[in-house]
């Protein structure tokens, strides 16, 4: 006959060693993050803006948390197949893999056929950066605004030196001159534009950022930003939705991970990044190139990458 007694006494041994056992499983599953090194992915070569203040977050997020964070570059080319930012949409929604993107990887990446990129793989955490793209031209050339450009290039050729095509300012670049009824004469990818292009004739009109001109800033003609808000170091010259609002577009750059990364995961990664880019340190590259550095919340974000995508759409239907 089984003791009664004893039965009991097993059966709670059982159910302890259970409990033990259930406990430490959900200690495993329920780690706090981050438990292992984190990776910042910027699929650009190192030392532009976007490398530099990824760069400031990582060592802040390894500061506030213990645990290592680091920048890997993995250039891929400004129309793609941004490798690095592919690894980052195939790697797990843990948020050990996070990437820092310009604009062309959730608007422009799945529109080239790189189906990796759909903005349905990528949620942002926020946008943190305006490159501070702008059109210039010599001091003497003879126009002096975007509207006198127009008037001039209708019955001579201006010849416009860009980054590469695919790219958003470019893009932005060319459609204006459609809505506003003139052609380029020409128009070639340059490997720099700065204040020698201008200066040597290599082209009349340069698509280019305003920290490659701050040189000969006295000497040349900002003709328009390429940005959401005016740059601060150059605050005659409109933003370009002020002089077309159909392109109210801007090249930038966020943090980005998958969109099946956990809510908790994703506000420890917010918190260091949104008090990096508004420290000190982060503003003070703002002022010294033109960047716009800021913080841009996820929702808000979010919106921005929608209404960019259908911006980029009536874009492209227009150069078509």
């Amino acid at each position: 006959m089984v003791n009664r007694e004893t039965t009991m006494t097993a059966t709670k041994l059982l159910c302890g060693a259970a409990a033990i056992a259930m406990s430490a499983l959900a200690g495993t599953a329920m780690a706090e993050y981050p438990e292992k090194p984190v990776t910042f992915v910027v699929p650009w070569p190192p030392g532009d803006l976007e490398d530099v203040l990824t760069r400031m977050i990582a060592e802040d997020f390894q500061a506030a948390y213990g645990t290592s964070a680091a920048v890997v570059n993995k250039p891929g080319g400004g129309g793609g197949p941004f490798p690095g930012a592919i690894e980052v949409a195939n790697a797990p929604a843990d948020g050990y893999m996070v990437g820092s993107f310009v604009i062309g990887v959730p608007v422009v990446g799945h529109q080239i056929g790189i189906d990796d990129l759909t903005p349905e793989r990528f949620d942002p955490l926020g946008i943190f950066l305006t490159y501070p793209f702008v059109i210039a031209a010599a001091g003497d050339a003879p126009y002096s605004s975007m509207q006198e450009l127009a008037e001039y290039a209708k019955s001579n050729d201006v010849a416009l030196g860009h980054f590469g095509d695919p790219l958003t300012p470019t893009q932005v670049t060319k459609a204006f001159a459609k809505n506003a009824g003139f052609e380029w004469g020409s128009d070639a990818a340059f490997d720099a534009l700065d204040c020698n292009t201008l200066a040597s004739g290599d082209a009349d009109v340069i698509n280019t950022t305003l920290q490659l001109i701050l040189p000969c800033l006295d000497s040349v003609k900002v003709l328009t930003s390429i940005t959401d808000a005016r740059i601060p170091l150059v605050p005659d010259a409109p933003a370009i939705g002020e002089l077309d609002p159909a392109l109210n577009i801007a090249l930038w750059n966020g943090l980005f991970v998958r969109k099946e990364t956990p809510q908790d995961v994703r506000d420890k990664i917010i918190a260091v990044a949104k008090e990096t880019v508004m420290s000190d340190r982060a503003q003070a590259v703002a002022k010294e190139t033109g960047a716009l550095v800021y913080w841009q919340g996820a929702d808000d974000s979010a919106a921005r990458v929608a209404n960019d995508i259908a911006t980029m759409d009536r874009i492209g239907a227009l150069l078509d």
